[in-house]
C-alpha cells in the first residue's frame, strides 16, 4: 500500500467542514438511481458508476478512504477490479489524495480537467493557498476541457469546468435512465469560496473572481433532477438516505434543492469583500 503524505491544513479542515476521523467512517454503500451508486465515507463523496464494459469512479477521497470505497462497491455486488475510468470534483487532498492508491487497486485510467492535472500528477504542488497539502503522486492518462465527454458502456458523462475552488473544478452530469424515465444527473464539483480565499487583487490566483463567475453561468444553466456533490452534506445525503427506506418516490430526486443551492452559494459568493 502506498505511503500517506497528505498534511492536513487547517483552513482546508475548517472550509470542508471536515475532520480526520471523518474519512475513516464508513456508511452503507447505496443505489442513488439507475446505474448509479454512492459508496463513500460519510463525509466523503464517491460515486460509482456501472456499465456492461466496466465502470466509473468519481473521487477517490484520502488514502484510508479508498479501502471503505472498496467495501462499499463489493457490498453491492461489484469489484473494484472492474472500474475502468477514475474521475475527480476537485483537486483537493479529501477527494483525490487516494487516487494513486485507487489506480493501483483497479488498474483505471486517471481523467483530470485541465487545471488540476498537474496538481494530480505532483500529489498537491501548484494548488492555490493549500502549499503544504501533499498526498501520493498519481498518473494522469488524460486532460480534460470543458464539455468535454467521458464515454463507457453506453454512458456518458459531461465534464463541465467549474473554476475557482480549484482551476480545474469539475462538475460532472448526465443522463440516466430508470424505471421508465429519464432523469439528469450533477455532481458538483465545490462552488465553495474556502475561508482565506482572496477573491480581488490575488497574484497567485489573478481569475479567481471571474472564474467564480463562469462557474455560477454554468451551474445554473444545467438541467438537473438528481442534485449530488462533492460531500455527501452539500445534497443532504444522511437524511435523503434515511428516506429511501419505504419511500413511494426516489429522495435523490430534488431539482428544486440543487436551485436552492446553486442560489445560495452564488449570494455568498457575491457577498464576499471586494465583490
Amino acid at each position: 500500500m502506498l505511503k500517506l503524505l497528505v498534511s492536513f491544513p487547517l483552513l482546508l479542515l475548517a472550509s470542508t467542514a471536515f475532520a480526520e476521523g471523518e474519512a475513516e467512517k464508513a456508511f452503507p454503500g447505496h443505489r442513488v438511481v439507475g446505474n448509479v451508486y454512492y459508496v463513500g465515507s460519510k463525509d466523503l463523496a464517491t460515486y460509482l458508476i456501472t456499465t456492461p464494459e466496466g465502470h466509473i469512479l468519481i473521487n477517490s477521497g484520502f488514502e484510508q478512504t479508498v479501502p471503505l470505497i472498496k467495501a462499499s462497491v463489493e457490498s453491492l455486488g461489484f469489484k473494484m477490479t472492474d472500474v475502468k475510468i477514475l474521475l475527480a470534483s476537485h483537486a483537493h487532498s479529501d477527494h483525490v489524495a487516494g487516487h494513486a492508491l485507487a489506480k493501483e487497486v483497479t488498474g483505471a485510467k486517471v481523467y483530470v480537467m485541465g487545471g488540476d492535472d498537474d496538481v494530480i500528477a505532483s500529489g498537491g504542488k501548484g494548488q492555490y493557498l493549500y502549499h503544504d497539502s501533499r498526498w501520493s503522486p498519481c498518473v494522469v492518462d488524460r486532460v480534460l476541457k470543458d464539455r468535454e465527454e467521458v464515454k463507457l458502456g453506453g454512458t456518458t458523462l459531461v465534464a463541465r469546468r467549474t473554476p475557482g475552488h480549484t482551476r480545474g473544478c469539475t462538475t460532472w452530469a448526465w443522463r440516466v435512465a430508470d424505471g421508465g424515465k429519464n432523469y439528469d444527473v450533477v455532481v458538483i464539483g465545490s462552488p465553495n469560496v474556502n475561508p482565506g480565499y482572496v477573491l480581488t487583487n490575488n497574484k497567485e490566483y489573478p481569475e479567481i473572481a471571474d472564474d467564480y463567475k463562469q462557474t455560477f453561468e454554468v451551474l445554473k444553466s444545467l438541467p438537473c433532477d438528481i442534485f449530488l456533490g462533492a460531500h455527501g452534506a452539500y445534497y443532504g445525503m444522511e437524511a435523503k438516505y434515511e428516506q429511501l427506506k419505504g419511500a413511494k418516490q426516489n429522495p435523490f430526486i430534488d431539482p428544486d434543492g440543487y436551485k436552492a443551492y446553486v442560489e445560495l452559494k452564488s449570494k455568498v459568493f457575491r457577498t464576499q469583500p471586494g465583490e
